[in-house]
């Protein structure tokens, strides 16, 4: 099974305990039961953890979704209560870490789509649905739908794919109540970030949430919005001034290294088990001015 071409190995913090490694994160936990989270500058592509990195990304996904946060402040709660550098913790971690509440999360990635691409797309072209929901005829790759739809996914494993299920497979996993919470959450949040990256130029096709609970994280506690939000991780991100539905769209994300990786050029065989090969300079360096044009985009702020 792929996974990490090279696990990292965790930096020790004293006061922190290391929890997990994840493709971009590392977890650790406080002594008062806190978590905090470091954006690493890790970048995957199907389903492997390369050991190129690419330079700030991991400041900018960190920077990017304290930004979507407080966008999203007056629909849902947030999990940050902090983006201090942790006492003891390394100069490098400045920029890339948020300490958060500790959360029962919901083992559903909550996915929210208004254009049709990707696993959607050919979902659609079996069956004119996408987790279960009916679409009509005649939609081709890019195309906008009639309305935003919620189609979730089950969380997998690093190196393992997601898997999209139906409203009625989440409402039997999380509880009727959750689900339609989650629902709800989700449209609406992703409402208002589509209006609001529309106003500057990019459209957001689709983009996945995770939510948790606090307290004993029963369906009367009410959802908080944790991990990441609203990044070119999370999100299909296109300029607006270049869509056009019926060919692949120009993405704001890690597509430069997909192509590459496919490519005769990186001499890889992505359907073996041999892990991919180190990048390119020039593949890195587009794909780090991908990552900074969408949060200067986004946020109309300058990326130093």
């Amino acid at each position: 099974m792929p996974g990490f071409v090279e696990t990292p190995k965790p930096v020790e913090v004293p006061g922190l305990v290391h929890l997990h490694t994840g493709k971009v994160r590392d977890l650790y936990r406080t002594e008062a039961g806190d978590l905090v989270v470091v954006a690493s500058d890790r970048i995957s592509a199907f389903d492997w953890v390369l050991t190129t990195e690419i330079p700030d990304k991991g400041r900018i996904l960190t920077r990017l979704s304290l930004w979507w946060f407080d966008q999203l402040a007056d629909l849902v709660d947030n999990h940050v209560l902090s983006t201090d550098l942790p006492p003891g913790a390394p100069a490098a971690w400045e920029g890339r870490t948020m300490t958060v509440r500790a959360l029962r999360m919901i083992p559903v990635e909550a996915v929210a789509r208004g254009y049709l691409t990707g696993s959607g797309l050919e979902e659609y072209e079996r069956d004119r649905t996408v987790c279960g929901v009916a679409l009509p005829e005649g939609l081709q790759d890019g195309s906008e739908l009639p309305a935003p739809i919620f189609t979730p996914a089950t969380k997998a494993a690093v190196g393992d794919h997601d898997e999209n299920v139906s409203y009625e497979e989440v409402a039997r996993l999380v509880g009727p109540d959750t689900a339609a919470q989650l629902r709800q959450a989700t449209l609406a949040a992703y409402a208002r970030a589509r209006d609001i990256a529309r106003d500057r130029g990019i459209i957001l096709a689709d983009t996945k949430f995770e939510f948790g609970r606090a307290g004993d994280g029963g369906p009367d506690d009410p959802l908080i919005l944790a991990d990441e939000v609203l990044t070119p991780d999370s999100s299909r991100f296109w300029r607006k001034s270049e869509w056009q539905p019926g060919r692949r769209q120009k993405p704001y994300d890690k597509q430069l290294i997909r192509d590459w990786l496919a490519s005769p050029a990186s001499g890889w065989d992505r359907h073996g088990d041999t892990p991919p090969p180190p990048l390119p300079d020039e593949v890195v360096e587009r794909t780090r001015d991908r990552y900074a044009e969408a949060y200067r985009m986004l946020t109309g702020l300058p990326w130093d």
